[in-house]
């Protein structure tokens, strides 16, 4: 697993293309898009300089609930750096990326072949049960590695604060918890159950317990294992406990209390699940819509997530579909792609859930570089680099193989990328969240890569600066330029 965090797209109607049908020509979006070479490498700096740290608020009475938000920030906002320069920071986030998508590719494959998820692990390695207007705050995890996205929020009856990690692509909830059998490090003290009045085990016949994708039974207690495919792991006790974010209080949320806890966490006591799933805490709260914007990942900026708050006027909508197979993912209705108002000579399938429940493309907010099937990455690609012969070109990095020197310029004007939608709609990306720096002294990659699972991916990258809207109820996803 590995949650993190983000979205962004432009698309016009294509209608259907095969491999050999000749680009077009979109209209109304200009061909190129102006990138501000100074203030990305500010901000890479600033990314490894020591940040500022947000105090921590003093905490309202918690409201019932209703529409609610609550604060997002990027993880280098909450915690010391980690990295001297800004270069290293590149790769140990990219590596982590990488682990991020093994593992929601392998958490399809689990379900198209109706494997368990404890076949995630060895049976060796395989941890031991043990016996024992809401809104808040995102921020950006650049100075550990990752590009997750946490949330302060308050667990229990009085409030325990801790960060977690947003995420939309898993379902289940967990912090860590006393006792520990093994955790990892985290920023905040480890959650204590004895310390709240709200908390109360949840019993093996109750709906949530039956719900899990991994189960035991023990003196009537229901304990959990969620096993996310990169050898990260939580296993103990699920109970029902208080949620506060922001101002707004919500009783009776069904979590996992981590007692054996293993993986790339890095920092956060827990993760949030906003999947799609029946446990997903969207369900739970019954919430018809959720919306986040994600702040540029080097910044020290902060922004919401936020429940039942109407989509913006200005957003570009999109259809939100499903996969029969796995109900957590959230799945985009894409027609196309464009470059310098090109559209890409590539089939409309190529972004389709077929039949066996494979392929498709989705939304998430924990893998940061948005990943293409490689036939279309490699369409992408070529036509943004032939739209950009005017730049220097530098060596690859990492998973990047289209970079350049751009040291001696102040601003330059690069081809612009777009994502289409059904009935004509676009969502032109800002230059920034496609070109991005990978030093401190210049380099700049085209931030897309390829995969070679048939599942396609919508990073944060391409997500910064956008509010991203799933109306659950009306089945859309909404893009919202500027609305952070």
């Amino acid at each position: 697993m590995e949650p993190l965090t983000y979205l962004f797209f432009p698309f016009f109607l294509l209608g259907c293309f095969s491999p050999l049908t000749l680009s077009r020509t979109t209209r109304h979006t200009p061909k190129t898009t102006l990138l501000d070479v100074v203030s990305s490498l500010r901000n890479a700096h600033n990314a490894v300089a020591s940040p500022h740290y947000h105090p921590l608020q003093q905490q309202q009475e918690p409201s019932p609930l209703s529409s609610f938000a609550v604060q997002l920030h990027s993880r280098a906002s909450i915690q010391k750096p980690s990295h001297n320069d800004y270069k290293s920071l590149t790769l140990s986030r990219l590596e982590r990326d990488s682990v991020r998508v093994r593992a929601l590719q392998t958490r399809l494959d689990l379900a198209l072949n109706r494997v368990s998820n404890s076949d995630l692990l060895p049976a060796e390695s395989r941890p031991e049960f043990e016996a024992n207007a809401l809104q808040g705050p995102i921020v950006s995890g650049t100075s550990q590695g990752s590009g997750e996205y946490f949330l302060r929020v308050g667990i229990g009856k009085p409030a325990s604060q801790a960060y977690v990690v947003l995420d939309t692509g898993s379902d289940v909830s967990w912090i860590q918890c006393e006792p520990c059998s093994e955790c990892y490090q985290q920023s905040d003290p480890i959650f204590s159950p004895l310390s709240s009045s709200s908390y109360s085990p949840i019993h093996c016949d109750t709906p949530q317990c039956k719900s899990l994708d991994l189960s035991e039974c023990r003196n009537g207690t229901c304990l959990y294992e969620v096993s996310y495919g990169d050898g990260s792991y939580t296993v103990g006790e699920f109970a029902t406990e208080t949620v506060t974010l922001g101002a707004s209080a919500v009783s009776g949320v069904a979590i996992g209390c981590g007692h054996n806890n293993e993986g790339l966490f890095v920092g956060a006591a827990g993760l949030l699940g906003l999947g799609g799933g029946k446990l997903s805490f969207p369900a739970q709260v019954n919430a018809t819509s959720f919306s986040y914007c994600l702040v540029d990942r080097d910044s020290d900026a902060v922004s919401t997530l936020e429940f039942d708050s109407p989509m913006p006027r200005n957003a570009v909508t999109a259809p939100l579909l499903r996969n029969p197979e796995l109900d957590t993912f959230y799945y985009l209705g894409l027609k196309g792609i464009s470059v310098g108002g090109e559209t890409l000579p590539v089939p409309e399938s190529s972004f389709a859930v077929d039949a066996t429940g494979g392929g498709g493309i989705i939304v998430d907010s924990g893998t940061a570089v948005t990943r293409l099937r490689s036939e279309v990455y490699d369409a992408l690609r070529d036509a943004f680099v032939r739209g950009a012969q005017g730049l220097p070109k530098a060596n690859s990095v990492s998973l990047f193989d289209t970079c350049y020197d751009l040291s001696s310029r102040n601003t330059v004007e690069v081809p612009t990328v777009s994502f289409h939608f059904p009935e004509g709609r676009e969502l032109p990306l800002p230059a920034k969240n496609y070109l991005i720096p990978v030093d401190s002294v210049g380099t700049f990659c085209f931030a897309f890569a390829a995969t070679t699972s048939s599942l396609s991916i919508i990073g944060n990258v391409q997500q910064q600066g956008t509010r991203v809207g799933f109306d659950i109820g009306n089945s859309l996803v909404g893009f919202s330029a500027n609305s952070c």
